[in-house]
C-alpha cells in the first residue's frame, strides 16, 4: 500500500515551503502537555508551540504546525498558525499567531508516523518526505479509549478529562464495577491503597469524589491537601486498578482484597493510609 504523507494534506504553495517550521511537544521531565490538551488545546497550540527558553526559533510571517506526541513515533497534528508578533520574551510565551483556517477540520484529528530526533524544532522542508499520515480520526482526540482494567494508569488531569468530557467508555467500563485500587504519588513514592464497593458507590463515584476535591474523604489524604494544596495533588497524583470486580461480588471479598493489598504494599507503614 503506498503511503500517504502528511504534505499531501497541507498543500503549501513553493514560496511558502520555506517559511514553515515544525515543534513536536512531548513531556519535558517536568510537565506533560497531553494534560494540558486534553483540559484545553489552546494550552498547546500557544504556550507549547509558541514558548522560547533560549534562541528565537520563529519570526513574523512564518508558519508554525504543532504536533502532540501520543506514543513512540506517533504524533497528533494540533494546528497550524502563521506568526503574526513577536513577543522579545526570553522565558516564556514569546509570539502570537493565527490559525490557518483551511486546515482547520485536521485538528486534534490526524495523526502521523515520525521518528524524532532529539530535536524539538525543525524547518518543515527538511522532515516532510519523512511525515507519513497514519490515521485520520472521526472525531477531534480527546484522549486515550479505554485499555482494559489491567492497563489503567491515569495521571489527575487524564482522568478529570474523563470524568468532566463523560468519555462513554471509560464511564461504561467504570460505571459498575468493584475494585481495589491504588494512587501514586510520583514525588515521593507514596501509596495510597483505596477500594470501590457499592455501599461507596463503585469506581467511577469513588474516583470521581477524588476529581472534585484530591482527597475523596480520607484521613491522610485530607491533611496532604490542606498542607499542601489541591494543585499537589493534580501534579503529582496517579491512579490505577489493582483487582476488578464485577458488581454482584460481595463487598467483603473487595474489603479482604484491599486489606491484603495494604500489607503487602506497606501502604499503611509507608504510604497514605491510615487503617
Amino acid at each position: 500500500m503506498n503511503k500517504i504523507l502528511f504534505k499531501c494534506l497541507l498543500r503549501f504553495s513553493d514560496e511558502e515551503l520555506s517559511l514553515v517550521k515544525v515543534r513536536f511537544n512531548q513531556f519535558n521531565g517536568e510537565e506533560n502537555p497531553m494534560d494540558d490538551y486534553l483540559r484545553n488545546p489552546e494550552q498547546v497550540n500557544t504556550k507549547w508551540l509558541f514558548w522560547r527558553t533560549k534562541n528565537s526559533f520563529f519570526k513574523v510571517g512564518e508558519i508554525a504546525i504543532s504536533f502532540l506526541k501520543l506514543d513512540k513515533d506517533t504524533w497528533l497534528l494540533t494546528t497550524v498558525k502563521k506568526v503574526t508578533k513577536e513577543l522579545y520574551v526570553y522565558d516564556g510565551i514569546n509570539y502570537e499567531g493565527e490559525e490557518v483556517e483551511d486546515y482547520r477540520p485536521l485538528y486534534g484529528r490526524v495523526i502521523v508516523k515520525y521518528h524524532k530526533s532529539q530535536a524539538q524544532l525543525r524547518k518543515y522542508v527538511e522532515i516532510m518526505d519523512e511525515l507519513e499520515v497514519s490515521q485520520i480520526l472521526p472525531d477531534s482526540f480527546d484522549g486515550d479509549d479505554f485499555p482494559g482494567y489491567d492497563n489503567v494508569r491515569l495521571s489527575y488531569e487524564q482522568l478529570a478529562n474523563i470524568i468532566y468530557k463523560g468519555k462513554r467508555d471509560w464511564i461504561g467500563a467504570l460505571g459498575n464495577q468493584k475494585a481495589v485500587y491504588l494512587i501514586t504519588d510520583k514525588s515521593n513514592g507514596m501509596l495510597y491503597v483505596g477500594s470501590a464497593t457499592a455501599e461507596n458507590g463503585m469506581l467511577l463515584q469513588r474516583w470521581s469524589n477524588y476529581v472534585v476535591n484530591g482527597h475523596g474523604g480520607n484521613k491522610r489524604l485530607v491533611e496532604l491537601v490542606n498542607i499542601e494544596g489541591f494543585d499537589y495533588v493534580k501534579k503529582n497524583f496517579q491512579y490505577s486498578i489493582l483487582e476488578n470486580y464485577n458488581a454482584k461480588t460481595d463487598d467483603k471479598v473487595v474489603l479482604r482484597r484491599e486489606s491484603w493489598w495494604k500489607e503487602t504494599l506497606q501502604s499503611r507503614k509507608f504510604g497514605y493510609n491510615s487503617n
